[in-house]
């Protein structure tokens, strides 16, 4: 989804809210992970802007990853934009929220030793149900991700267009919130990588016209039935190949590591293609796929390139064996 795509209702408001807002405190050493609510109107977002002015004052990096509307506000805020920050639309970087926690890494190694500022806004209420269980997914996790970490990262949360459950999902993954200009500790937070009720609940079932194929060790049925299953589906040659390629993927981890082989399924929404990958592994590293690997790291690297080339990967996982489900969308994010 591009920024151009998120709904346009109040964008004007939160580029002319004000930023008069008290300055926040001096940060402690380490990472503070934050949830700052605002009302759709931006006069909560104050807060934020102060902490990214005071950030570039004393040239500490900025990483920036929010929508449109919200991007309008920063580059006013920090005008001009000074040269620490690395700005980026959210709708693009965190489409998959897999690849924010990457992200960050590779942006906090670049500046090892020095305090990283993040400013988020990884839920915007376009986003489907299942994109939103996985920014929760991926809120809970980012306390494992960066723990130990010079690191502040501050999560927008527009309270008057997401859902209330969103909302609760947010203070249950985020240790500090800020609401109304004031920081407090969140007395719902569950704990470092803990997911919030119904993160973890089992996949709605395929659609019961779902292809599939049975994969034992090799992988060119695997390549076949999904590079078919993407022509039927109308993928540009690019996605196409990359649907491709995550699949097999996938299957290659099951034939090395789970068993030796499992079942793939796929069918069709109006508005994407789904590929669920079911083998018999576990897989026991919550952070698999989202920790980015060195180039000549020995292994890690299939994980990480699925949640790169598909629009959103969901996984469940346990003793009974792995189901991962990939989303590529019918129409391509411009």
């Amino acid at each position: 989804m591009s920024g151009s795509d998120r709904r346009a209702d109040g964008a004007a408001d939160v580029a002319r809210a004000p930023a008069a807002h008290r300055e926040p405190l001096p940060d402690v050493a380490g990472l503070t992970h934050l949830a700052l609510m605002y009302d759709g109107c931006g006069q909560d977002l104050g807060w934020a802007m102060a902490l990214l002015r005071q950030a570039a004052g004393s040239q500490a990096p900025l990483q920036i990853a929010v929508p449109g509307a919200t991007m309008r506000l920063v580059r006013e805020a920090l005008r001009p934009m000074p040269r620490t920050a690395f700005l980026a639309d959210m709708t693009d970087l965190g489409r998959n929220p897999a690849r924010l926690i990457p992200a960050a890494q590779a942006f906090g190694d670049e500046h090892a030793g020095e305090h990283v500022y993040c400013l988020w806004e990884p839920a915007w209420p376009a986003r489907s149900a299942a994109e939103l269980r996985e920014v929760t997914r991926h809120e809970a996790l980012c306390n494992l991700a960066f723990s130990g970490r010079e690191m502040t990262i501050v999560c927008l949360y527009d309270t008057s267009r997401l859902p209330p459950e969103v909302i609760s999902d947010a203070e249950r993954t985020h240790p500090m919130v800020v609401s109304s200009g004031r920081e407090r500790a969140s007395t719902s937070y569950l704990g470092p990588g803990q997911f919030p009720a119904g993160c973890d609940d089992p996949f709605p079932p395929p659609a019961e016209d779902a292809a599939f194929v049975i994969f034992d060790g090799h992988l060119g049925p695997v390549r076949e039935f999904s590079a078919g299953q993407a022509r039927a589906a109308g993928l540009e040659s690019a996605r196409a190949r990359d649907l491709v390629l995550a699949v097999s993927e996938l299957a290659a981890n099951a034939i090395g590591h789970a068993g030796g082989g499992g079942v793939i399924r796929a069918w069709r929404t109006t508005q994407e293609l789904l590929c669920q990958v079911e083998d018999h592994g576990h897989i026991a590293d919550p952070l698999a796929g989202r920790r980015r690997q060195p180039a000549d790291a020995p292994g890690g690297h299939g994980l990480w390139l699925v949640n790169r080339m598909c629009d959103l990967v969901e996984r469940r996982t346990g003793q009974a064996g792995t189901i991962t489900r990939l989303h590529m969308r019918l129409r391509a994010p411009r």
